[in-house]
Formats: structure tokens, C-alpha cells, sequence
């Protein structure tokens, strides 16, 4: 997370300013028909083999008096996932083994490969969500320079990253 991030981040929690409360984050939701993705294990990838990344477009209003991340990460903890995160999408194939992710993206856009290097490229905007079980693979192809997300883990499940990425 860049520094800027994290300072703005640290101060909208103490403040409360550009943060839609608990209650209020459940108005800038709609509701959207979810598009599944399923992959198979493609040999550094093993994806998960049973569920599908779920990805609903345009799934969460970011109106402006509010930050965007903000947005986020308020309905990521209102549904239970924390240890939330600002910042981009790596650009190197990667995935989680052991914990699901969910990814909303705050500003910006990008394409994203999922799936591994036979997976399938998303073009994702800002109010899109993705929800990643556990072995989906995830990289950013290209991204705008705005191009801002917000993770977030379930509360159970260990976090780590696999990937084929020497110094990554």
C-alpha cells in the first residue's frame, strides 16, 4: 500500500470522514447477476476445483462524498472479510492456496488475467468485485495509472502467495 493509501486510510477510520457507515454501505449495493469463471488446473495454477471466481460488474455504487476504498473495505468487513489492503493487482501470475480473496476495485481500470496463463483477461472498472476461492491464479495484464483495489480475506484460512516469480 502506498503511503498515501495507508495515511488516508489510518485517518478515515480515526475520523470517520469519507467512510459510509456499516448501515449506510448496504445502500450502495446492487444487485447484479453473478458471472461465473471456471479453470481447471493448468499445471502452475490449480485454481480451485470445485468453485468459480465470481465476478459481478458494476456491484457497488462510489458516490463521491464517500472514498471510494472506503466504500470497500466498510462492505468487505460488514460480510465478515478483514485484514484488508489498498493497492493494485500484481503483475506476475500468483495465486492464493490456503485463503479465498475478494478484490473491489475503488478506481480505475484494468485487465486482468485469471485463471493462469490459460485462464481468461477481465477488463474490471471501479464498483467491479471479484470474489477468488482459494488456487485461483490472478494477474494484471494492464491497468490505467488511477487504477486503485481493495482486498480482503475471509476470517478463516492462512494467508500466502504462490507464484513462479523469481524475487517476487
Amino acid at each position: 500500500m502506498s503511503i498515501l493509501q495507508s495515511t488516508k486510510k489510518a485517518v478515515e477510520q480515526v475520523t470517520g470522514v469519507a467512510r459510509p457507515g456499516k448501515q449506510g454501505v448496504t445502500d450502495l449495493v446492487r444487485r447484479r447477476k453473478a458471472n461465473e469463471f471456471w479453470f481447471t488446473d493448468d499445471g502452475l495454477v490449480p485454481n480451485h476445483p470445485f468453485w468459480p471466481l465470481v465476478v459481478y460488474r458494476s456491484a457497488v455504487r462510489l458516490p463521491e462524498e464517500f472514498d471510494p476504498a472506503a466504500v470497500l473495505e466498510e462492505l468487505f468487513e460488514a460480510n465478515g472479510w478483514g485484514d484488508g489492503w489498498r493497492n493494485a493487482i500484481y503483475d506476475y501470475v500468483h495465486y492464493h492456496s490456503r485463503i479465498h480473496e475478494v478484490l473491489g476495485v475503488a478506481a480505475g481500470t484494468a485487465k486482468v488475467q485469471f485463471g493462469g496463463k490459460k485462464g481468461r483477461t477481465l477488463s474490471l472498472k471501479a464498483g467491479d468485485v471479484a470474489v477468488l476461492p482459494a488456487g485461483t491464479g490472478h494477474q494484471c495484464l494492464s491497468a490505467s495509472d488511477d487504477f486503485l483495489v481493495v482486498g480482503a480475506y475471509p476470517p478463516f484460512g492462512t494467508y500466502d502467495r504462490m507464484h513462479d516469480c523469481p524475487g517476487a
